[in-house]
């Protein structure tokens, strides 16, 4: 840290130095224009190089067993060109991987490709996409998927639940662009400023963007477990209290982002309030179940396990909710 005194003029006119070095490295001289812009937390920021064009990141691979992981990581990284290019011909295999990989990718697109390499390119603008937006997207999606699940489990709809289980990907697609942007965010103040979010900030949506992405993982179990259950019939006990845990974790869930968007303190804490009858739910269905003795119990069980377990997802969503700040 370069600590500098903040001079006066007789004008009443405040200035402080530039540090040299930092001077030369950017190529500035005597009249050099520089850009001033003051971030949301009071810091200023001085940018010599505004009028520049921001220069695509380009990054090249080799296929290998883990192709896939490379490119999702390059994209989460906030690389603009992937180059990925085998020695002589490349494989069938791998041309495959490649394509699939751009497909679980938001705006990851071919946009060259001969026997040894394909170019893949990322087309987004990072400033059209708010990632309060993208968060309330992939919440929308895991929230449908939780509530056509449990009605696929209740219903015996083996198709509805495959459906739930195929919405999954595009969570997972939402959750993937968050992250990129949340990135890109934190590296770049003049975006931060943009799309009006704070780099603190990003710390939060990231973390509660795994959350509602576990909620659609948890869904999906849901799902298969009402795929397994097949045309099999539960004893109305057990199903009657398996709605109300649903429901105590379905409207928790929604409280949660209703309150993270809000900062509603009041609303964050009505989602703690629901904990006790969350776990005693819990502990009514085991006890319950261990009753009824069915061939059926370890789907009721089990699907008692992944509510509780989005009901809890919810909770650490609704513990981050700051009050608004005067």
């Amino acid at each position: 840290m370069d600590l500098r005194r903040v001079q006066r003029t007789s004008g009443g006119t405040f200035f402080v130095c530039l540090p040299k070095e930092w001077a030369s490295r950017t190529g500035l001289a005597r009249s050099s224009v520089v850009a001033l812009s003051e971030t949301a937390d009071g810091r200023l920021v001085i940018d010599a190089k505004y009028r520049a064009e921001r220069t695509p990141q380009t990054v090249a691979l080799q296929p290998s067993p883990l192709l896939d992981r490379e490119i999702v990581s390059k994209y989460l990284l906030g690389y603009d060109i992937i180059r990925v290019e085998a020695k002589d011909r490349m494989s069938t295999e791998d041309r495959d991987c490649v394509k699939q990989a751009s497909t679980r990718l938001i705006g990851l697109e071919i946009v060259e490709e001969d026997y040894s390499k394909i170019v893949l390119q990322c087309l987004l603008e990072p400033s059209a996409y708010p990632p309060e937006k993208i968060l309330q997207r992939e919440h929308s999606i895991a929230s449908s998927m939780h509530k056509d699940a449990v009605t696929a489990f209740f219903e015996n709809d083996a198709h509805l639940a495959k459906n739930v289980m195929a919405r999954d990907n595009e969570v997972n697609r939402q959750y993937f662009l968050l992250v990129r942007i949340l990135r890109t965010v934190i590296q770049n103040p003049g975006l931060s400023e943009k799309l009006g979010i704070v780099p603190i900030d990003c710390l939060d949506y990231r973390l509660v963007a795994s959350l509602v992405e576990a909620v659609g993982d948890q869904s999906v179990q849901v799902a298969e477990l009402a795929v397994k259950l097949g045309k099999a019939q539960v004893a109305k006990e057990l199903m009657q209290l398996l709605m109300k845990l649903h429901r105590v974790a379905f409207e928790s869930n929604e409280n949660a982002l209703k309150s993270l968007f809000s900062r509603d303190i009041i609303l964050a804490e009505s989602v703690r309030d629901e904990r006790k009858n969350a776990l005693n739910l819990y502990a009514e269905i085991e006890s319950a179940v261990q009753k009824h003795n069915s061939e059926v119990a370890p789907q009721v069980l089990a699907a008692a396990s992944s509510i509780s377990h989005i009901y809890d997802n919810s909770l650490d969503i609704a513990d981050l909710v700051m009050p608004k700040t005067a």
